[in-house]
């Protein structure tokens, strides 16, 4: 386990830029390349609110697969991870907690956030990799899970018809977005684990994964009833 502890203490999380605009465009109107893309209600409600961007200012490339850079760059912006809450002896760096990530570049912080915020990007990942299902469901579920302080919850496992196919320590996760809604199986049951996440099936994902999230309720807590009165003195006696 990587020893996050040895970061906190005197010079605050704001020396690290929160620099998450990467290689797309902001989009000032709706995407003219969505509009027969399953979900794409969902990709325009995530575009409105500032979460994902355009490849240019009205194309999506909603088929364009993304690599390992790209998703984590939009799990760290779509459920607004950050550094507020650490202090640092020293501003963190990428070569800190990774071997191939380079630091000072459009993508360095966002995968130094993820990694504070208990996303488990492995320590050799490869920024340019294409990232797969099962990675960025995984990433996804942690990122929710932090982000919502979610508790720990009993599934009962979904049968998936290429079960086999997946990475053994990203088999929870999974299980955990079918329960949740958050992914589907195919109509034959198969899941795709290692199959390459298009711009599309990524947004559509972190939508469902925000919309759960504002349905969580805070639990609430019965009031103390009101104190019965002392008995007076008098009532002693009757």
């Amino acid at each position: 386990m990587r020893n996050k502890q040895k970061w906190m203490t005197f010079v605050t999380a704001s020396v690290l830029t929160l620099s998450l605009s990467g290689q797309a465009f902001a989009a000032s109107g709706d995407f003219t390349d969505i509009s027969k893309v399953p979900g794409h209600e969902k990709i325009e409600s995530l575009k409105d609110r500032g979460f994902i961007n355009g490849v240019t200012a009205d194309q999506f490339k909603p088929n364009q697969t993304i690599n390992t850079a790209q998703g984590v760059q939009m799990i760290v912006n779509s459920f607004q991870l950050s550094l507020a809450a650490f202090t640092f002896i020293k501003a963190p760096e990428a070569k800190d907690f990774y071997n191939n990530v380079k630091d000072k570049v459009w993508y360095s912080d966002a995968f130094i956030i993820a990694n504070l915020n208990g996303v488990d990007i492995p320590k050799d990942v490869k920024p340019a990799a294409k990232m797969t299902k099962e990675e960025f469901t995984t990433f996804v579920m942690q990122a929710m899970e932090k982000a919502g302080n979610m508790p720990m919850i009993n599934i009962k496992p979904v049968e998936i018809a290429d079960d086999s196919k997946i990475t053994p320590s990203y088999q929870g996760a999974i299980q955990r977005s079918l329960a949740l809604d958050i992914n589907k199986l195919d109509s034959k049951g198969n899941f795709d684990p290692k199959g390459e996440v298009t711009r599309a099936e990524a947004a559509v994902m972190i939508y469902n994964a925000l919309e759960y999230m504002s349905h969580l309720k805070t639990p609430t807590v019965d009031p103390m009833p009101e104190p019965s009165p002392s008995p007076s003195d008098d009532s002693l006696d009757k």
